[in-house]
């Protein structure tokens, strides 16, 4: 196959095939210097790139992040109710009927590894009025951040 940048979905379809089919062509691991490493490690980082432009995911709700990472490292509730104030407020949270604030958000980032992005991205709640966004967004060098980073901007 000849390795370029990957446009089509047939594309990326076929370096799949081939990354599979060199994982499959030997019992013993690739030596990563060798030419069928490095044609790899080149198709996987083509094949990454494609997916970052056309299947981009969404940062998980908090609570299931939470409950996730929990699950992960077999904890319990009573295990972590330290990390949001108590048995009762952790049950609280789980459940939706109380909201995560900066403490909890700082000690879950802290105590179990839960990147910040997954514990504050689908806060709805926190929005300008709609005449600050604008009055906001007139400033130039705040547009052109936005701009360039492609934050959305709710």
């Amino acid at each position: 196959m000849k390795t370029k940048i990957l446009k089509t979905e047939r594309e990326y379809d076929e370096a799949c095939k081939r990354i599979y089919d060199l994982i499959k062509s030997s019992r013993s691991p690739i030596d990563p210097s060798s030419p069928e490493g490095e044609e790899m490690e080149l198709l996987s980082l083509l094949v990454e790139k494609y997916e970052q432009e056309h299947y981009q995911m969404d940062a998980p709700n908090p609570i299931e992040a939470i409950k996730f990472r929990m699950e992960q490292m077999n904890l319990k509730q009573v295990d972590v109710a330290s990390l949001f104030g108590g048995k009762t407020r952790v049950s609280e949270v789980l459940n939706g009927k109380r909201a995560l604030t900066l403490k909890m958000i700082t000690l879950l980032n802290r105590y179990l590894g839960i990147p910040l992005e997954s514990l504050v991205s689908h806060d709805k709640e926190i929005e300008l009025a709609p005449g600050k966004k604008e009055k906001l967004l007139n400033i130039s060098s705040i547009r052109e951040y936005l701009t360039k980073t492609g934050a959305a901007v709710i």
